[in-house]
């Protein structure tokens, strides 16, 4: 168990952070269109998987926006949005701010990819929502970069994450 902090206050986080070098858990969440999207559809290409609780909060909608403008520039790279917003709002918020370079995943179903993936807040105002990470997985799903980000009203570290593609 790993912890966090929310404005300072911590916050245990249940289960492990993939390791650099391991292989990425499977999952299966759900697309802007209900359709339940596993990981193996994106298999050939990079990617970045932008975890966080919720894109109506100003650090999250942040991140999708940066990840956003960087994804534009990689080559066979999709950036994965993953949330627990409905797939509704996750394209309202994509639509409203012109975002179009990433894709927007739901744990609406598929919740246990919060605890494979190490990101499950399970104490706090914010229990049963992802903490925020960062995991970039090559074309393979192997791990080539991972950070849990200790305050989760703090954004990632952006220029780690791409330093590895």
């Amino acid at each position: 168990m790993a912890t966090v902090t929310l404005r300072g206050t911590p916050i245990d986080v249940t289960g492990t952070l993939p390791a650099p070098g391991s292989t990425a858990p499977a999952f299966t969440l759900v697309g802007a269109d209900l359709a339940d999207v596993p990981l193996s559809q994106f298999a050939g290409k990079r990617k970045i998987l932008n975890i966080f609780p919720s894109v109506d909060t100003p650090t999250c909608a942040m991140s999708v926006r940066k990840f956003n403008e960087k994804a534009a520039a990689l080559n066979n790279t999709v950036v994965l949005c993953i949330s627990a917003d409905l797939p509704f709002a996750q394209k309202r918020f994509c639509g409203a701010e012109g975002i179009d370079n990433v894709v927007t995943l739901s744990t609406l179903r598929g919740g246990e990819f919060l605890a494979h993936y190490g990101v499950l807040q399970s104490s706090g105002p914010l229990a049963n929502l992802a903490a925020r990470a960062v995991v970039v997985l090559d074309e393979h799903d192997k791990v080539l970069h991972a950070e849990l980000v200790a305050e989760i009203g703090q954004e990632p570290d952006y220029s780690a994450a791409l330093a590895v593609l």
